[in-house]
């Protein structure tokens, strides 16, 4: 294992383009309803990596799948973005495609339309052990579980950072598919997991229990470290079963929260690969929150040369 302080952070996860439509109060059902309207490059996965390198972390990998169509605006912008991208580009299907539907009030509460395209087209066939070498640790979107392919594709990457000694984590990433997955599915695909991610309304579900706190407690008995991502409350951070830390979040004036989480886990994994504690690293996860939601779309924003 790389010791603390050095080595990459290699994500492997989902690449899309967001659709991102603000708009102020309901849908007007069967009629137009204005909005303003942007196409950004997205993806769980990508946008981790993308925090994680806006985050101070030097060397972020990033394993996905895309099609032809936007191939190529896919990999440059990671590049931009400080990301080292291994892009597949798939023969058949099309890059996913979210569309993103914001509410403009004070809220910014999102919904999402989803075609994941090639995103869960990942495959063990795109996996090689030399993506691990100088890897610190391995990070998976939990969208990859919500597939037959990328499952397997999981359960690959997942066995490969276990047989060298490299901690992996996990973000379960959407409490819809996750439903639709099923729970006892689901904590038996993450057993060997040293990091779970999920937000608060997750961590209800896999537990069964109301309060985000005790729901933390539960699942750190199955996982050696949970972090209950909490939005507006901060974090919840639990071990071994023990009450769980809490973590405040920081102020922010939300415009759209897509991505708010990604960009917690981002800065949040970061942190541990610099040989942060688990405190402070959530800490500066939930700055990174903060800072996600004061802006339109789920990535940071790029810097240029004039910036630093």
């Amino acid at each position: 294992m790389t010791p603390a302080g050095e080595g990459a952070l290699l994500v492997v996860g989902d690449v899309v383009t967001d659709v991102v439509a603000r708009h102020r109060g309901p849908l007007a059902t069967g009629t137009d309803t204005a909005a303003v309207i942007r196409t950004v490059p997205g993806g769980a996965g990508a946008n981790v990596a993308c925090w994680a390198a806006r985050s101070g972390c030097g060397d972020v990998r990033l394993l996905g799948r895309v099609g032809a169509d936007a191939a190529e605006w896919h990999r440059r912008e990671l590049v931009a973005a400080g990301v080292r991208p291994r892009l597949v580009v798939d023969p058949e299907a099309a890059t996913g495609t979210v569309v993103c539907l914001v509410d403009g009030g004070d809220s910014a509460e999102r919904t999402f339309l989803t075609d994941s395209g090639a995103s869960l087209r990942l495959e063990p066939a795109d996996w090689s052990e030399g993506l691990l070498d100088g890897v610190a640790r391995l990070h998976l979107s939990g969208y990859l579980l919500f597939s037959e392919r990328s499952r397997a594709l999981a359960a690959v990457a997942l066995a490969s950072a276990r047989a060298r000694g490299v901690p992996v984590s996990l973000d379960p990433a959407s409490a819809g598919f996750l439903a639709t997955l099923g729970v006892d599915r689901f904590l038996t695909l993450v057993e060997g997991v040293d990091v779970l991610l999920p937000s608060r309304d997750e961590a209800r579900l896999l537990t069964g229990l109301a309060d985000p706190a005790d729901a933390a407690a539960a699942l750190s008995r199955r996982v050696p470290l949970v972090v209950v991502k909490a939005g507006a409350d901060g974090a919840l951070l639990a071990e071994a079963g023990g009450v769980p830390e809490r973590v405040p979040a920081e102020p922010a004036t939300p415009r759209d929260t897509t991505g708010a989480g990604d960009a917690f886990t981002g800065a949040f994994l970061a942190a541990l690969v610099a040989g942060a504690d688990p405190g402070r690293a959530a800490a500066l996860g939930c700055r990174a929150g903060a800072r996600a939601v004061e802006r339109v779309g789920a990535r940071p924003p790029v810097t240029t040369d004039t910036d630093r």
